[in-house]
Order: C-alpha cells, then structure tokens, then sequence
C-alpha cells in the first residue's frame, strides 16, 4: 500500500499538542451568544479568501450580499465561482473526506459552470507555472485515478493523528493536480473536510484567510516539499496555521469583555462583538442577532456612540462602523 513520505518531528508533535489543548478552549466558546454570527463570519472569511488565492477580486461585502441574495456587480464567473463555493462549503458537513467520490461530488459544485470537466480527473497533463517558469509538472492524466485511489486509501487505514493525515492529504493532493481547474481550492477545502471528521469545529475555522495573508510562504512550503519529495515541511507549516488561526478566534472571542469605566449592558456588548465581526452589519441584521428591536438597536447604538465606544465611518450607506479605542 502506498505510504506517502513525510516525518513527524519534533516541531509537528509540539504543534498537534498545543493545537489540541487550543481545541479544548475554543469548543468552550460554543456557548457563546456570538457562536451564529461567528461561524456565520469565519465561513464568509473562508470562501473570500480561498477565492481571492485563485485571484477572484469579489470582496468580503459582495461576497456577503451574494448569500443573502442581493444583486453584485461584477464579473460573471467570479460571482459563479462565489455561488459555487457558497454551495460546497455548505455541503461540508455531510461530506465523507474517505469517499473519493464525494470528493467529486464537491469538485462539481465547486467548479459547476467554470469547467467542461467538474466532478471528473483531468483527461490532460498540467503544470503548474511561476510566469514563464514551470515550478511543478503533475503527472501524466492516465495515472490519475491510480494515484488518487492510493491517496484514499492511505487516508483510510493510516492510524496517524488526523491533524497529520489532513495536511499530507493536502500537499499530495496539490502534487497529483487531479482536476483540470480548482485543485488549489479543493486542496484547501479537502483538508477543512478531513479536520471537521476529527472535531467538528474545525467546519468553521477559517484557515484559509492566514493562508491567504500567507500566500507566498505557502506556495514556498509546497515547492521545498516538491524538491525535498517529501511533505514534512508543508505539514509542519500548516499546522503553525491552523494553532495561529484558533488562537486569533479565542482573542477576538475575549474581547466580548469591555474594559470602560461606564456601566455597559449585555446588549449593548453583543453590539460591540456583532460590530467587530462585522464593520459594514445593518442596524436589522443587529436587531436579529442580538435579539432585540430594531427601534432598541438604534437607542443602545447612540448610547454606545456617545460614550465613543463606536463611532460610524463614511456615509449612512456605504460607510462602516469602527470599535473606540476604549473597548479592548
């Protein structure tokens, strides 16, 4: 059976470890009254940023209006590859990351209208080009299905730590290339799928926004794995970006807490956190949130805005909100 070269160093087991301790901490946060929005952000941060890595230039409010239903200006297949990943990555928690073909299933959600091939391996060679340069030559069409169905099964049966085995997948994943287009992003969401297995709440975590912030390093980890033919430089790179991804959403979460010496209501600070997820969120879609009416939202606002807790930016319809430099 195949076995895809990698080694478990010292630096991986220190990350799983500090990882899983993370883990523990951030399933404490479901309880929060933010858990919705929350996930509701990170999945948006998730489906921007694996696109604008493919060089999609919707931003994060035209990727917003799009789930909600609203017309964006733009390119027409950007807003289809926007609508496409809206529908895999909803399919995400019923998808088998061992079952090759639900890995196909999302591929033709993925690139359903982009590519005559979705759902299917590519039939041609491909390369994979740094201008003019060729950086890597994936292998030949007909080994495809071959190298896959390994893949697959090595997934299955190794006894590895998941967090592991979701990183490998990935790099091997990018080496084999097995579709015509959208390899990088199903790379990327693959492994999401392969964590979620492990503990749910890895569904929600959105890695792929530190991978984009990091984009030259990670294509510098997946070409050293590339000449090293092994993976151990790309898994020990992802996991760094997945602790620093839990890490950040644990901060953002304690930040509920407002060190102001005026009194602030409950509401009022699920305003502030609502705001902090999102700067461009409507006065309607507050009131949904934090439960309360629309007339309400508007009160406690000014109250927050007189005690320059917030403060608006720019016009009533296109500006944004900012949190004071009081609420920490």
């Amino acid at each position: 059976m195949y076995v895809p070269p990698f080694t478990i160093t010292a630096k991986i087991i220190d990350l799983i470890s500090r990882i899983s301790e993370k883990v523990g901490e951030i399933n404490s946060l479901e309880s929060s009254p933010h858990r919705v929005e929350l996930r509701k952000q990170n999945r948006i941060k998730t489906i921007h940023s694996s696109l604008a890595i493919e060089n999609n230039s919707l931003s994060i409010e035209q990727i917003t209006a799009i789930i909600e239903g609203k017309r964006v200006l733009g390119s027409p297949n950007e807003i289809q590859e926007v609508k496409n990943a809206i529908q895999a990555y909803e399919l995400l928690l019923s998808l088998n990351p061992y079952d090759e073909k639900d890995l196909l299933k999302a591929h033709s959600l993925m690139m359903k209208e982009l590519v005559n091939r979705n759902g299917k391996y590519r039939t041609d060679g491909v390369g994979i080009f740094d201008g003019k340069e060729v950086v890597h030559m994936a292998p030949p069409a007909d080994r495809v299905p071959a190298l896959m169905a390994d893949l697959f099964e090595w997934l299955k049966t190794s006894d590895v730590h998941p967090l592991i085995k979701s990183c490998v997948f990935h790099y091997e994943f990018e080496f084999i290339h097995p579709f015509q287009d959208g390899n990088g992003r199903m790379g990327r969401l693959w492994q999401t799928v392969i964590l979620k297995s492990w503990k749910d709440v890895f569904a929600w975590l959105p890695v792929e926004t530190l991978v984009k912030e990091n984009q030259a390093e990670y294509y510098k980890a997946l070409s050293a794995s590339d000449s090293n033919a092994d993976s151990t430089l790309f898994t020990e790179f992802m996991l760094s970006l997945i602790l620093k991804t839990i890490e950040e959403i644990i901060e953002t979460e304690k930040k509920v807490t407002v060190k102001v010496t005026q009194k602030v209501t409950v509401n009022q600070k699920r305003i502030i956190e609502a705001i902090r997820q999102n700067p461009f969120i409507t006065q309607e879609e507050l009131a949904e949130i934090v439960g309360i009416s629309r007339k309400s939202i508007i009160q406690n606002m000014k109250k927050l805005q007189e005690n320059h807790l917030i403060e608006r930016v720019g016009a009533d319809k296109n500006g944004h909100w900012e949190i004071g430099t009081e609420v920490q």
